[in-house]
This record gives C-alpha cells, sequence and structure tokens, in this order.
C-alpha cells in the first residue's frame, strides 16, 4: 500500500505541475500543418497566454518561455471528439422520453482517467454528451481536456455554444416503447414526441412573452405561466440558443427530422452516427445540417446494418461539414488514424482528412472561431506528431490545451505506474479491484484502480 500512495501522491503533482504551467510556449522548425491554410515547413508557432501569438520562421524565444524542438516532426490542431462520453459517470436519463432539463455539466469527472489517455492520442477537446435513451435527451458540455485539474467547472469551455442530444429509432423505442409501453414505441412516435415537445415549447415562449407584454401595462394584475425547465430548455432550441446533436442511422428518420426542424424554424442541427447520411448527402447540404460520422461501424444492431466506409468521404465531396467521432473511450485515442482511412475510402486530401478530426467538429460544436485549426488569435490547442498524423506510423508526442502542455510522451506521468513483477502472486497485492492492463513490452501494471475506469 505504501508503493500505491507513493504512485498516487506522485502522479497527483504531476498533473498538478501541468495544471500550474503559464501557457506559454515556442515550438521551433515544425512542419506545421494549418488544416485551413496549408502546410508550412521548418516553421514556428507562438504561444502566449494560452494563444496563438505569431506563426512564422526564425520567431525568438522570449525569456523564460519553455521552448519545444518539433525539427521532423508535425504540428497540428488539438484533434477535437464531437462525440464522447467521458469525464462522466453517467450518460442516460431514461426516465422519461423527454429530459430536456438534466445537464451533464452538472457532474463532470475531471479526475476520470479516461481524460489523460485521450490527450495521449492528441485530443484537445471533447463534447461529453447524453445518452440515445431518449427522442429528446439531456444537454451536453464542450470540455477542454484541462487534466490536472479538481474543478469540473474548469473543465468546460467557456462560451462554447449549449448542445443538446437527441435520437431517432431504436434506442428510444426499445426503452421507453419496448421497456416501459409508453410512447414512442414505434419510429413514428418517436417523430411525435419531438412535435409534441416542440409545440408546448411553442406555446409556452408565446404565454411568457405576452405575460412580459402585459405586466408593463398600467393596471395589469395578471399572473406569470409557471416556470419549466424543461420547456425553458427547448424554447430555446426553438430560439436558435442551442444545437442539437442527433444520434441517427437511417437515411429515412434523417430526412424526417430535416422536416421538422424546418417545419419549427430550427437551423442548427447536427447528425451524430448518420450511417446512411451518404444517401441523403444533397438534401443535408442544402437544410446546412451538419454530420458527425464513425469511420467504418456498421453492423452492430440490426437498424444500422447498412452502411459503407466511403460515406465520410461522399458527405463531405457533397458539401457537407462532416467530422469523424468516437463514442468509445479507445477509439479516441486514434482518431487520427479514423480520419485517415478516407483516404483510402473516398482519396481524401491531406487538409479535408485532418479537418474531419479538427476544424469540421469545431465548427459542430460552434467554437471554430476559437479552436480546430492552427491561426494567430486562436486557442493554443496543439497536438504534436513523430511522423505525419495520417501515416500509420503517426505518434503523438505533445498535446497542449490552451498553450498548457499535458501530455509530453518523454515524460509521460504512466512511467510512474505501478510495476508488477510477472511472476508475482497477484493476490499480494493489496488492491480489491485489480484493473489489469499491460504495457507495450507485456509487462503487467495496476493503473486504473487510481482513478477509477471509463463508464459509458
Amino acid at each position: 500500500m505504501k508503493k500505491i500512495f507513493l504512485i498516487f501522491v506522485s502522479l497527483i503533482c504531476s498533473v498538478w505541475v501541468f495544471g500550474q504551467d503559464k501557457g506559454n510556449v515556442l515550438i521551433k522548425n515544425g512542419t506545421v500543418l494549418t488544416v485551413t491554410k496549408g502546410t508550412l515547413t521548418e516553421t514556428d508557432v507562438l504561444v502566449k497566454d494560452g494563444k496563438i501569438a505569431q506563426i512564422g520562421k526564425n520567431i525568438g524565444a522570449p525569456q523564460g518561455v519553455k521552448v519545444i524542438d518539433a525539427s521532423g516532426l508535425f504540428v497540428m490542431p488539438g484533434i477535437i471528439d464531437a462525440h464522447s462520453h467521458i469525464a462522466l459517470d453517467a450518460i442516460n436519463e431514461a426516465t422519461s422520453p423527454v429530459t430536456a432539463e438534466v445537464n451533464e455539466g452538472d457532474v463532470i469527472n475531471p479526475l476520470q482517467i479516461g481524460i489523460y489517455r485521450a490527450l495521449g492520442g492528441g485530443v484537445t477537446a471533447v463534447h461529453a454528451m447524453h445518452g440515445s435513451a431518449n427522442a429528446i435527451g439531456g444537454q451536453c458540455e464542450t470540455l477542454k481536456l484541462r487534466y490536472g485539474t479538481f474543478d469540473q467547472d474548469a473543465m468546460k469551455m467557456d462560451g462554447a455554444p449549449r448542445t443538446i442530444k437527441f435520437a431517432l429509432g431504436e434506442n428510444p423505442t426499445r426503452v421507453h416503447g419496448g421497456g416501459n409501453n409508453i410512447v414512442p414505441r414505434t419510429r413514428m412516435g418517436v417523430e411525435f414526441v419531438i412535435r409534441q415537445a416542440f409545440s408546448q415549447a411553442k406555446k409556452y415562449s408565446e404565454d411568457w412573452d405576452t405575460y412580459n407584454k402585459n405586466k408593463l401595462v398600467k393596471g395589469f394584475r395578471g399572473a406569470p405561466p409557471v416556470y419549466n425547465l424543461r420547456l425553458e430548455t427547448l424554447a430555446d432550441i426553438l430560439k436558435g440558443n442551442i444545437i442539437v446533436h442527433c444520434h441517427s442511422y437511417r437515411a429515412d428518420e434523417i430526412f424526417m427530422l430535416l422536416k421538422v426542424c424546418k417545419d419549427f424554424g430550427i437551423k442548427r442541427l447536427v447528425f451524430q452516427h448518420v450511417n446512411e447520411g451518404f444517401k441523403v448527402a444533397p438534401e443535408l447540404a442544402a437544410y446546412g445540417a451538419m454530420a458527425s460520422v464513425f469511420s467504418d461501424w456498421w453492423a452492430y444492431k440490426f437498424e444500422v446494418y447498412y452502411s459503407t466506409s466511403y460515406n465520410a468521404a461522399i458527405l463531405t465531396k457533397n458539401g457537407v461539414t462532416t467530422s469523424i467521432n468516437s463514442d468509445d473511450a479507445q477509439m479516441m485515442r486514434h482518431l487520427y488514424n479514423e480520419a485517415a482511412k478516407t483516404q483510402k475510402y473516398g482519396s481524401l486530401s491531406d487538409e479535408e482528412a485532418l479537418a474531419l478530426i479538427t476544424i469540421n467538429p469545431a465548427k459542430q460544436l460552434g467554437i471554430d472561431a476559437r479552436t480546430g485549426s492552427l491561426e494567430t488569435g486562436k486557442d493554443a490547442d496543439i497536438a504534436i506528431f513523430k511522423n505525419h498524423p495520417l501515416s500509420i506510423y503517426g505518434v503523438p508526442q505533445y498535446t497542449i490545451v490552451d498553450g498548457i502542455v499535458r501530455f509530453d510522451r518523454t515524460n509521460d506521468p504512466a512511467d510512474m505506474r505501478l510495476m508488477v513483477d510477472p511472476k508475482q502472486n497477484l493476490d499480494e497485492v493489496s488492491l480489491q479491484d485489480k484493473n489489469i492492463d499491460h504495457c507495450m513490452d507485456g509487462t503487467e501494471f495496476l493503473f486504473g484502480d487510481l482513478f477509477g475506469t471509463d463508464k459509458k
């Protein structure tokens, strides 16, 4: 137990030091993949106070600023995962088909080890989402991976637009219709639930507008409408203050929600998964809806038996702002490989493929003015790779969030993990829950117990 305690303290101290960094760094002589402004060879990136201050050649290091020698390395925007469930301990409030009143931002776990593992894959921001049990689920939270803090609010990206999770198809029909024998039991029931909720929110908003107007009239004695957080949230969707992110698979249902949103004047819409999006790509583009997809996951349940690895490329070529997401803590660690698949299946250019995990998810979350590309004035969210990130040999070396080095492969706190002799009887280790992983060389270590494991 003494060994475990010392390692725990060492790890905490390490991430605490990361958290105290001033956010100033100079990256020298790298191949800079800006994503939006081309590729710059032997170029420097100067970061001051968490922002990209200058991009160019032969930039001198200000006094006291940490210098990273990126010679022979590739410097790119930090990876953004538009569909994640890390930093959360529970993701489904499945007690009602509509739970717009709940908010994942209230239950962020800043110490979950999956956050650090994501940083090890070059990820700097995630969309921490509610689950897909409900036709209209809870609000989500856009997070910067500022691992090393004990403050859950410090993980939240200030000023990021509000988002909410919807779901179509089998998940809500199974949970509510199949499990509880309430609407929705069918796909048409899902549409009804959404239309009914929006209609109620529209009336609620109108009632408040009428009250706020009448209360200014002398002698008015009317009472205000009864406050309802669920309807407040839905009304904010109708007003354009919340971006809808909708779990979806089938083309017919995707097209259905486009019609529903058109009827209620909702324009901020991102479809998640979108496995059959390629069938309605022109319609998505015409509406201005976006798509966050898997690179090649399908057939894991009946309603998603039909898709193609060309999905992302087809959507992109049709003008749909497309991203590739993980929905999985393990896949999140190699999203750059997932993006590279679009070059085999669709022949996307380097810029198009990298956009799928940087500027495009930033657009989908409404944060592209601040992150998603390497440009002067933007947040210094940066990943540095050995070998090109779209190469099978690409390996993240540094991950920088707001100018703070949150992952450094040469000083990885993982080196301080409790190393267990493979010949030792694990019963001798004084831990109740032996969460075993394996190092690259096959040596076993115990680590997940220190912070807890990811939970979907």
